[in-house]
């Protein structure tokens, strides 16, 4: 098979959660650019100018909301991909969310809310899926990690702690099905300019010493995670198991 068509989606089923705006969008658009018909997901709304720009790749595409603390909502999500499309041949775990407080305040609501939506809804839509994907004997599941997936990060300790998770759960997933015909893989972002970095771009100091350390020398935006992500979710990288791809304008490298 020639090299680039290693690369192409055309006939695969993704879901995309938290892809409603922010990384996730710029996600799904890339997943629907390389030809996979797409399940848009937020917790509310998806933009509309997400919605438009899926509409331009020709691709099929529904939208779901709801809350990925409920496993009734995850079910769902899984659910519903392969009843419309047929098949859901890509599961890409990205809602994600993040709160800031000293350790010592850091309130327990806090920590409940980042674990269960970063972490515990990772595992139940990767468990519902991925038996979808061993039946069938193929699939593709990539998570978002972090930087903070390899670092201690300051007065986010459900955030690390969620995504440090994250990291060794595609390690142990990749484990137990890699032979199964299912790749678990991972995709770490940098600092990007999203929602949840707006208050460290908000912040004169933070924001000036973040942006020194990046050899890049500017915050990533969501189309820079598109062709990780179509690498993930393709034929190109079928060898690829259990890896963490961090795709940060050099920031590991400091």
């Amino acid at each position: 098979m020639p090299v680039l068509d290693l690369f192409s989606l055309k006939g695969k089923n993704a879901l995309v959660t938290g892809s409603g705006q922010g990384l996730g969008s710029g996600i799904a658009i890339a997943l629907a650019q390389a030809g996979a018909n797409v399940t848009l997901h937020n917790y509310d709304k998806v933009q509309d100018a997400v919605i438009e720009e899926i509409a331009k790749t020709g691709v099929r595409s529904m939208i779901r909301c709801g809350d990925v603390r409920d496993k009734a909502v995850c079910r769902m999500l899984v659910d519903d991909t392969e009843q419309a499309f047929g098949s859901i041949d890509i599961l890409f775990n990205n809602a994600g969310t993040i709160r800031r407080a000293p350790a010592e305040a850091h309130p327990e609501e806090y920590w409940d809310e980042v674990i269960d939506i970063n972490l515990n809804a990772v595992w139940f839509l990767s468990q519902y899926a991925g038996r979808r994907m061993l039946a069938r004997g193929r699939g593709k599941i990539v998570n978002t990690a972090s930087m903070m997936s390899f670092q201690g990060g300051f007065l986010i300790a459900s955030y690390v702690a969620s995504k440090g998770a994250v990291a060794q759960l595609t390690k142990a997933l990749a484990n137990e099905w890699a032979s199964k015909g299912i790749n678990v893989n991972a995709i770490a972002p940098g600092y990007m300019a999203t929602d949840n970095t707006a208050p460290l771009r908000a912040d004169p100091v933070r924001a000036v010493s973040i942006l020194e350390r990046i050899p890049i020398s500017r915050w990533g935006q969501p189309s820079d995670l598109a062709g990780a992500a179509v690498f993930l979710a393709s034929d190109a990288s079928n060898y690829v198991h259990g890896h963490v791809l961090a795709v940060d304008g050099g920031w590991l490298c400091r």
